[in-house]
């Protein structure tokens, strides 16, 4: 069975505006963010871990939409954070297009197929024009987070 988004997404880990101006400021934000609602992480730990999934090949899927994503040691279950970025920002995206809808996940070291089946469930999810911008027309990060969660 295929997860759904309000099962990884909280209102709590759902920001829209957020002032970033590099894919690196953005992950470094992501480190920050994430280890505020994980104990025992640390920013710089899943920071690292982010970036180095992305020098493998940029998580830009196209359509300005960014799935970074890594496992984490202290992660006990899938976690979903949604950024709306204030301005789009350069992210070497398949179709080389600016990202202004960051979806980062994070995933229990073992849960290697709970993983790919809940990349290919946003994949799924963000590759629909309607959805993308129904989200990208939210008034706020709560609104944001019901469009996306709907």
């Amino acid at each position: 069975m295929n997860p759904a988004i309000d099962s990884i997404l909280t209102a709590e880990r759902t920001v829209k505006g957020v002032p970033v101006s590099s894919k690196k400021k953005v992950l470094e934000y992501l480190g920050s963010f994430i280890a505020e609602h994980i104990p025992e992480s640390s920013a710089d730990d899943i920071y690292e871990r982010l970036w180095s999934r992305e020098r493998m090949g940029s998580t830009g899927i196209g359509e300005g939409i960014g799935i970074p994503h890594c496992r984490l040691k202290q992660c006990n279950k899938t976690f979903g954070v949604l950024l709306q970025l204030d301005e789009p920002i350069d992210f070497d995206a398949i179709d080389s297009q600016p990202v202004d809808l960051v979806f980062a996940l994070l995933v229990p070291e073992e849960a290697t197929d709970e993983h790919l089946k809940t990349l290919s469930m946003l994949a799924q999810k963000l590759s629909l024009a309607d959805y993308r911008d129904a989200l990208r027309g939210s008034n706020d990060s709560q609104d944001l987070y019901l469009k996306a969660t709907s």
